[in-house]
């Protein structure tokens, strides 16, 4: 019987054996006893594989209506694993405003390795086309994208990569598989940074890749155990358990961040808005815009100014935890990459990430108008001399 992911999240066909617990227990456990020698255990070391990580992987699997999932000890964990089953000479297609994190690993240490990148601007899939070489391996997409929110029509650029016999990557993070499922609009593999909306609690760094390419997920796993880059025990465990949430957890985080969006909409302080939600190519691959979006403030100088005067938010890195976190990708995220290419991207230090949780809306809302109000005064009070002086 097949069932709703809200109810997958929850149940598994692997409660404890002995005593059917609600949880699986936990097995602390690095070695496990053999009784054959030369036989073939289904656990021996728990870099290899163990039974919370197996289950984990099951459950992520399932989430993307995939065949095999596999967990690792972080995002950027998971995107090099992913990248290291190209070999020495491969070529790779990304976004231009890819993440920080991914720009770092492919321009200072993958090329090393002899693996070459060239980036594109996403939102046309033609691009990708256009730079397709005999040794173009992957194609690799972040949709939404960090953090402008920019989207990439996944089904198209599907369609260029199985005319040109290439595996199209997609890193899910931000819509996580309850509101788009990659693997379904023709992708091959999906990348998840789970330490976000998966784990939504802040307290867990973690990875996950999803595949139904039998070739790809043998490769995968050869990285996984021959790196170590596997997720560990306890942190499977608690990943487990933070799933099951999931569901409701990104539905209302989603919910109070369009309240947030129609508030922001109409401050005078704010110049844009960045949402997934207003694009039609969006909505056609995904159920919603999710619960994490972008804005610019009118005067920029004054970011610092507005940061001072909040008091709700986290002002950090990351995003999809309990509680509201604000990011300002230019010190932040986007740090690694040089200013001018920064700034040419519109990575400009007005701009902020917020990734809504699951505080009231209302009171959000009141500590964003507080602290909005504190901009637009100072901002008319600046304009206002810089005319006198003018004058």
């Amino acid at each position: 019987m097949s069932h709703h992911k809200a109810t997958q999240l929850i149940h598994d066909n692997n409660r404890g054996k002995t005593y059917q617990s609600a949880n699986l227990p936990l097995y602390y456990s690095s070695t496990y006893h053999q009784h054959e020698l030369g036989g073939q255990p289904e656990y021996d070391y728990a870099r290899s594989g163990n039974p919370n990580r197996q289950l984990l992987e099951t459950k992520l699997a399932e989430l993307e209506n995939g065949k095999y999932g596999f967990a690792f000890n972080s995002g950027i964990s998971a995107i090099t694993s992913v990248l290291l089953t190209l070999k020495a000479g491969d070529h790779v297609i990304l976004p231009d405003d890819v993440y920080g994190g991914t720009f770092r690993l492919t321009e200072e240490i993958l090329t090393k390795f002899d693996i070459h990148f060239t980036t594109v601007n996403a939102e046309n899939p033609e691009n990708f086309e256009n730079a397709i070489t005999p040794q173009t391996k992957l194609l690799y997409v972040e949709t939404p994208s960090n953090p402008l929110f920019k989207i990439t029509d996944i089904r198209a650029v599907a369609d260029i990569a199985k005319r040109h016999h290439l595996l199209l990557a997609v890193d899910n993070t931000f819509m996580t598989p309850i509101a788009q499922n990659p693997l379904d609009l023709g992708a091959d593999i999906v990348i998840h940074s789970a330490t976000k909306f998966l784990g939504g609690h802040s307290d867990v760094i973690a990875g996950a890749v999803v595949t139904n390419d039998d070739a790809f997920a043998k490769a995968i796993y050869l990285i996984q155990n021959g790196t170590g880059t596997g997720l560990s025990v306890y942190d499977c465990w608690t990943l487990t358990q933070h799933l099951k949430t999931l569901d409701v957890r990104f539905k209302q985080s989603t919910a109070n961040a369009q309240q947030l969006i129609h508030y922001l909409e109409q401050h005078p302080a704010i110049g844009k808005i960045y949402y997934p939600g207003n694009s039609t190519v969006h909505l056609k691959q995904a159920q919603h815009g999710g619960a994490v979006f972008g804005f610019k403030l009118k005067n920029e100088a004054l970011a610092q100014t507005f940061v001072d005067a909040l008091e709700i938010p986290l002002v950090s890195v990351s995003l999809g935890g309990v509680e509201t976190i604000l990011s300002h990708p230019y010190s932040m995220s986007h740090a690694a990459i040089p200013q001018p290419i920064r700034e040419a991207r519109g990575i400009t230090f007005g701009l902020f990430r917020l990734s809504v949780g699951l505080e009231n809306p209302e009171t959000l809302i009141a500590d964003l108008d507080h602290a909005l109000k504190e901009v637009y005064d100072e901002s008319i009070i600046k304009h206002s001399e810089a005319q006198r002086s003018s004058g």
